[in-house]
């Protein structure tokens, strides 16, 4: 099949790869059975399944229709996967052009010079990627030959006005529409049934792995606004695959199996002992991808992780995510804010402290986070406001794995993985002497630099739509949709609060508003200029000086300049160019 777009790409759009895929829903032979595998599929809304061996390299690739058929076959639930059921298929490299890629029926495997499994490219980034490109030129005509060669059983693209601009031979044949019937133009739901893409054209909210009943039959869908420029200009509706019923009857049937050697089948996520996991994470922006990516990717091994970013961008529930994916899961996790507590109690805070230690001490004692997370993870926030003194005390801890209590002698070993975050420069402090280097280099072996929200816009509908909905719960208030106005003056506001402050304009115009349907006059804070609070955002003429003063430091070895700032290289070289350094 042909490439999707013409490679003559516009600058300003990412290419790569890398820019585009997602985390891939992944499987190993040795370890899963078959009523695990068909659990995951349904998990993953049905894109294929990825198997890889120890070592991360791609294996094959399990499609629903190999699993089906097992099932014709009437295979045991219990049976351990095998490398039969697996499909070759070709793998692409995270840096190769996406404009390259030919149109195919499967997720292609994306992987590293290594060759180690990093992402995933399903048909529906390919077909976002032809879309955004073709948005991005100001015309549809490339979208054509992703419609035309898509793997989805249809793909539908309507404009603002909801009114169909495409209709691929595969829909129209579901439909039962002819070839010579013209349907460009019409509204949508004039010629989907039970279709849904009006409303996202309406409210600017994705919907991905919907069910939606057509021509009596249960079909996935995925429905993505298409925006330009914080205009929402239409949306692209996309039929993943038939037989949902028959795989969620699959389904069912695995979760009644009790008898069997399985006690359960269940996928191997275990239970976290924390609240947040990945899968929670609100948002399919590119940005928020990469940094996902990045924390799985660290997740599992045992490195340290530094996350920054502005309050609110959500580092702690990076933190248990972390902890949630990794071997250490089954362990305690333990969180400390540095800055929240006396330097004079942060050490037995960190550390515990004996009998007689200080007044007011227990009898007894009392263990320290380090020793009470022992096998686990502990996740220090605000490490930028820990003392000298203190920075001291954790290198060594974190260098000979073993602490000493406040007033005593022995030496107790702990097994931790830590996590740290900062919504401070940890590189600038080291050169102004406030923080450690020999510290700063142990923290800093995996920097995730968490983008703020202006930064991830795409997001702001989904991020409405769920939040809208647990603030209604919360409240015990109705639901409300927000209009198109609404929710495009929340797409252009420039939220220096982050999540936190679209937290709070939505719970203020849930509760005051008693209309159905939030306009723009229900957003006050909105209005006019964005809010003036204090952030966490440098100057512009001192955030150009930080970054002249590690580049200078780094010899002009951008790439080390960007570890030395604890922000990843594009975000350097980006902020090189903006501000002119």
């Amino acid at each position: 099949m042909p490439a999707f777009l013409s490679s003559e790409a516009p600058h300003d759009v990412n290419v790569a790869v890398k820019h585009w895929m997602k985390t891939p829903h992944i499987f190993t032979c040795e370890r899963h059975t078959l009523g695990q595998l068909i659990e995951l599929l349904t998990y993953s809304e049905g894109e294929d399944l990825i198997a890889i061996n120890r070592h991360y390299e791609v294996e094959g690739v399990l499609k629903q229709q190999t699993v089906l058929e097992l099932q014709l076959a009437e295979t045991a639930l219990n049976t351990r996967a095998e490398p039969s059921w697996l499909t070759p298929v070709p793998a692409l490299h995270a840096e190769d052009a996406i404009v390259e890629v030919q149109a195919e029926t499967f997720a292609y495997p994306v992987v590293n010079d290594e060759g180690k499994l990093v992402g995933t490219l399903p048909p529906a980034r390919l077909a976002e990627a032809a879309i955004a490109f073709s948005v991005q030129n100001k015309h549809q005509s490339d979208i054509v030959n992703v419609v035309l060669e898509s793997a989805y059983e249809g793909i539908a693209v309507v404009d603002a006005d909801a009114r169909i601009q495409k209709l691929n031979e595969a829909y129209r044949s579901f439909l039962g529409i002819a070839p010579e019937e013209v349907v460009e133009g019409r509204l949508v739901t004039e010629v989907i049934e039970n279709t849904r893409l009006h409303h996202t054209v309406a409210t600017g909210v994705p919907e991905r792995g919907q069910l939606q009943v057509m021509q009596g039959q249960n079909m996935v869908v995925h429905r993505i606004p298409i925006w330009r420029n914080q205009e929402l200009v239409g949306a692209i509706g996309m039929l993943i695959f038939e037989g949902v019923r028959e795989l969620y009857h699959i389904l069912e049937h695995a979760r009644e199996v009790q008898g069997s050697s399985e006690p359960h089948v269940k996928s191997q996520m275990a239970e976290p002992v924390t609240t947040y996991s990945f899968e929670q994470m609100i948002g399919e922006s590119r940005a928020l991808q990469y940094c996902k990516s990045r924390a799985r990717k660290a997740a599992r091994t045992q490195v340290t992780v530094l996350l920054t970013g502005e309050s609110g961008t959500g580092k702690e529930v990076f933190a248990q995510s972390i902890h949630g994916l990794s071997e250490r899961r089954h362990a305690p996790f333990m969180s400390i804010n540095c800055a929240a507590i006396p330097e004079q109690l942060l050490e037995a805070e960190l550390f515990g402290y004996e009998e007689g230690a200080f007044t007011g001490a227990k009898k007894g004692g009392q263990a320290g986070k380090f020793e009470a997370a022992s096998g686990g993870t502990v996740f220090l926030d605000e490490i930028g406001e820990m003392p000298l003194s203190m920075q001291a005390k954790l290198l060594r801890v974190l260098e000979e794995n073993h602490v000493t209590r406040v007033g005593g002698r022995r030496t107790i070993p702990v097994d931790v993985r830590l996590v740290a975050a900062t919504n401070q420069n940890l590189a600038e402090q080291v050169r102004t002497g406030r923080f450690r280097r020999d510290l700063y280099y142990r923290l800093c072996v995996v920097p995730i630099e968490l983008p703020p929200l202006r930064e991830r816009r795409d997001d702001i509908p989904e991020l409405v739509q769920h939040y809208a909905k647990v603030l209604a719960d919360k409240h015990g208030v109705e639901a409300k949709a927000f209009s198109k106005e609404a929710m495009a003056q929340l797409m252009q506001h420039s939220w220096p609060g982050n999540v936190r402050e679209l937290i709070n304009v939505l719970e203020q115009a849930l509760i005051m508003t008693e209309a159905e349907i939030v306009v723009l006059k229900h957003l006050p804070a909105l209005e006019g200029p964005a809010p003036t609070a204090p952030t966490d955002v440098d100057a512009p003429e001192d955030e150009k000086a930080r970054i002249e003063a590690a580049l200078a430091e780094a010899g002009g070895n951008k790439a080390k300049a960007a570890r030395l700032l604890g922000m990843h290289r594009t975000t350097l070289y980006k902020k090189i160019e903006t501000l002119n350094v």
